[in-house]
C-alpha cells in the first residue's frame, strides 16, 4: 500500500511538474508571438523625407543643450528633421497638447510627466513603443534596454507595455553652505535629528545677516512625499488609488516640517521665488531642493563668493528620495512614418553620450547605467562632485502616482498643508482636510 502511494505521488507530481513546464513554454511562447506581431509591419524605413514636431517646456541653458543635440541629430540623417517648439511652461505644454488633441492637431513628440500619459491613454492619444523597442533590427537589445535605469524605466510602463522614454530626470538633494557648517563645527545632517540639531545651530546673525538655518521650497507641501515617506509612510497608494497621507506617518512628517518653521530654524522661499538665490546670497545655511537646480545655484553662488556644497536626503526612518521629470512620448495620431523617425530622435536622445552631455548642461540626471560609468562622467563628477548626488539615491528612490490628475491631487493637498504651515489650522486638522481635498479630487 504504502508503495502504491509513493508511486501515485511520484505520478502527480511528474504531470504537475509538465503542466508547469507547458505553462511557461506556453506564456513564453505567446509573449515572443505578441511581440512577433507587433513589430510585423512596422515602418523601420523612410522613402520621402520627414519632419516632426516635438514640443517642449525647456528653458535658458536646458534649451539651448536640448538645441544642441537636436541639432546633431539632424545634421546626422538625410531624411528627419526634428522642429523644437518651446510650449512654455509645463502647465502652458500639457493645456496646449490637451487643445491640440481636441482639434486633431497633435505633434508628433511631447515631453509628458507620467499622469499625463495616463490620460492620454484614456482616450487613446499616445502610441505604445514597445514594438520599436523590441524590433529586431531598430529597436533596443535585453542589455540596452535595461541599461536604462530602473526606477525611470519603471517609470514608462503601463499593462507591460512602454509609453515613453525617461529625458529628464531629477530627485532632489541637499545644498549646504560650506563655511558655516565649519564654522558651527557641524557635519552635513544624515538624519532628520541631525537635520533639526544642525539647522538650529546655523540659525543666527552672521556677519550682519539673518541666517535661517534651513531653507525650503515654495512648493514644499506640493513635494510633501519625500517627508511622509521618510517617516515611513505612503503619500498615495497607486494600486488603491486612496490619498495615504493621513496616518501616523503623515502626521509625524508634518509636525517635524511644521516644528522647524515654527521654531525659527527652516523658511521658505517666500517672495525670492526659489530657494537657489536666498542660499547662493547666504540667506540659509542648508537647502533641499531638485538637483535640476544645480546651474541656478552655481553661478549666483561664484558671484556671492559663496562656498557650498551637495549631499543625499537625511534620513527619516529611512531613506526615501523621489525622483521626477518629464519623459518623450509619441502621439498615436501621427503617421506610421513620423512614429518611426521620432523613434530613431528617441534612441539619439537618450543615448550614452547624449544623455552623459544632457546631464553635465543641466543637472539633470544620466538616464543609463552605462553613463554613469562613463569615464567622461567619473571625470565630469570627480570635478564637480554636487552631479554626482543624485545618482547615489537610487536605491531610495520612488515616483509619483500616476494617476490620471496627480498634479491637481497634489496641489489641492498642497493647499491644506500650507494653511498648517501658515499656522492657520492644526497638524490634525491639516491632515484630514487633505484627504477629503484628495477624495474631491479623485471623485471619492
Amino acid at each position: 500500500m504504502k508503495k502504491f502511494l509513493l508511486t501515485m505521488l511520484f505520478l502527480i507530481l511528474a504531470v504537475t511538474l509538465m503542466a508547469c513546464s507547458d505553462g511557461e513554454k506556453t506564456n513564453t511562447d505567446s509573449k515572443e508571438a505578441e511581440n512577433k506581431n507587433a513589430t510585423e509591419g512596422l515602418v523601420t524605413s523612410l522613402d520621402e523625407p520627414v519632419e516632426i514636431e516635438f514640443w517642449h517646456a525647456m528653458s535658458g541653458g536646458h534649451e539651448k543643450a536640448l538645441e544642441k543635440i537636436t541639432n546633431d541629430f539632424n545634421e546626422s540623417q538625410e531624411m528627419i528633421t526634428v522642429k523644437l517648439v518651446n510650449q512654455g511652461s509645463y502647465g502652458d505644454l500639457s493645456t496646449k497638447n490637451m487643445a491640440a488633441a481636441k482639434a486633431k492637431n497633435l505633434p508628433v513628440l511631447t515631453q509628458a510627466y507620467e499622469d499625463w500619459i495616463t490620460e492620454y491613454l484614456e482616450n487613446d492619444l499616445v502610441a505604445d513603443l514597445t514594438p520599436y523597442i523590441t524590433h529586431p533590427e531598430v529597436g533596443f537589445s535585453d542589455d540596452e534596454l535595461n541599461d536604462i535605469v530602473e526606477v525611470f524605466r519603471e517609470m514608462n510602463v503601463w499593462d507591460g507595455k512602454y509609453y515613453g522614454m525617461p529625458f529628464n530626470k531629477s530627485t532632489r538633494i541637499m545644498f549646504y553652505n560650506v563655511d558655516y557648517l565649519e564654522d558651527a563645527g557641524v557635519e552635513p545632517p544624515t538624519t532628520w535629528d541631525e537635520l533639526y540639531s544642525v539647522a538650529e545651530k546655523l540659525t543666527g546673525e552672521k556677519d550682519g545677516k539673518n541666517v535661517i538655518g534651513l531653507g525650503l521650497e515654495n512648493s514644499v507641501t506640493l513635494e510633501f512625499n519625500q517627508w511622509v515617506h521618510q517617516a515611513g509612510g505612503v503619500y498615495f497608494d497607486e494600486e488603491s488609488e486612496k490619498f495615504m497621507m493621513n496616518s501616523p506617518e503623515g502626521k509625524e512628517a508634518l509636525e517635524f516640517v511644521y516644528g522647524m518653521i515654527e521654531d525659527g530654524i527652516a523658511r521658505t522661499a517666500g517672495e525670492d521665488g526659489y530657494m537657489s538665490e536666498p542660499f547662493a546670497r547666504g540667506d540659509v545655511g542648508l537647502y533641499i531642493g531638485s538637483s535640476a537646480g544645480i546651474p541656478y545655484v552655481a553661478a549666483p553662488a561664484e558671484e556671492n563668493g559663496i562656498n557650498w556644497a551637495a549631499t543625499v536626503l537625511p534620513e527619516g526612518k529611512k531613506a526615501a528620495t523621489p525622483f521626477a521629470g518629464t519623459n518623450v512620448s509619441v502621439f498615436a495620431s501621427a503617421t506610421d512614418e513620423e512614429k518611426f523617425a521620432a523613434w530613431e530622435y528617441i534612441k539619439f536622445l537618450i543615448n550614452t553620450e547624449n544623455t552623459t552631455y544632457w546631464a553635465m548642461q543641466s543637472g539633470y540626471l544620466p538616464i543609463r547605467y552605462s553613463a554613469l560609468e562613463s569615464e567622461e562622467w567619473k571625470a565630469y563628477i570627480a570635478e564637480n562632485p554636487e552631479y554626482g548626488v543624485g545618482e547615489q539615491q537610487f536605491d531610495a528612490g520612488f515616483y509619483d502616482p500616476r494617476i490620471k490628475g496627480a498634479y491637481a491631487l497634489k496641489n489641492a493637498v498642497a493647499k491644506e498643508l500650507d494653511r498648517v504651515l501658515l499656522g492657520e489650522i492644526s497638524v490634525e486638522e491639516g491632515l484630514t482636510n487633505a484627504e477629503d481635498a484628495a477624495k474631491r479630487e479623485l471623485g471619492q
